[in-house]
């Protein structure tokens, strides 16, 4: 696992978490923008942008991982902690770990209960279409789709497309299986995240399936001070990816609020 840093490390430390298939860069533009007050930390997640080659095990074992590095290197507590997809189910399981570990705590497009058959199809949909989903020339055709029917609010600048073409074509079909097997078919929140002190904001598209608004429902029942807020015509992790200006416009209110 790789960290990129921003802002100086003397500030409050904000972590944010990318979603399975992507990397680091999935936060790049809001980092810019957060550093101007704070030390935000970008992981790379095993088996996904530079860190290809490492596999991929677990949401518990990336949380052990970056239990370690927020011990070492943050004192043991963040201000602020936010994921969306797998990266928010890691969210989820780093506050049921530590109740102090973070001040406020933002989750995008998670879910939090098993979906085995959600995961199956999604590996076999691997297994039989990888090279034409991941290949450099599928990628090259993804960001020609999106930059001809995305609004140009959506579609990614110059050099986040650049990180897109050369990380996405060596994601190894090892990496969305482990991901797969312990997102959607393995994955169950922990009843301890009951004990934390993190005020929570858990954000999902209107249009996400059904089983991520059971989700934010099934977190806001064991977390009763847990905001949930739905994004009105918007699919899974519009907002955090596509949308980084509307990401910010909500999210700053709710890191400044004391």
């Amino acid at each position: 696992m790789k960290f990129h840093e921003f802002g100086d490390c003397g500030n409050p430390h904000i972590m944010l978490i990318h979603g399975g298939g992507n990397s680091w860069w999935n936060y790049l533009r809001q980092a810019r923008v957060l550093s101007e007050k704070y030390h935000v930390i970008l992981p790379t997640l095993d088996g996904h942008g530079e860190e290809y080659l490492t596999e991929y095990i677990s949401t518990e074992d990336t949380a052990d991982k970056l239990m370690e590095y927020i011990e070492k290197k943050c004192g043991g507590h963040l201000f602020a902690l936010g994921g969306v997809s797998l990266g928010g189910q890691i969210v989820m399981e780093l506050l049921s770990r530590k109740k102090n570990l973070v001040q406020k705590a933002v989750i995008d497009g998670s879910i939090c209960y098993p979906q085995p058959a959600m995961a199956r199809y999604c590996i076999a949909t691997v297994r039989l279409c990888g090279r034409l989903m991941f290949g450099k020339n599928a990628c090259r055709f993804q960001l020609a789709v999106m930059n001809r029917f995305f609004p140009s609010s959506m579609r990614y600048p110059e050099e986040i497309a650049e990180y897109y073409l050369r990380d996405m074509p060596r994601l190894r079909k090892e990496t969305l299986y482990a991901v797969y097997r312990t997102y959607m078919m393995q994955y169950t929140l922990k009843e301890s995240v009951r004990s934390t002190n993190a005020e929570v904001m858990y954000l999902y598209g209107e249009k996400e399936m059904k089983c991520v608004r059971e989700s934010a429902r099934m977190f806001g029942e064991l977390v009763p001070h847990c905001r949930i807020y739905e994004a009105k015509g918007y699919n899974h992790g519009y907002l955090s990816v596509y949308l980084p200006e509307e990401w910010l416009k909500l999210i700053l209110p709710f890191l400044e609020e004391r």
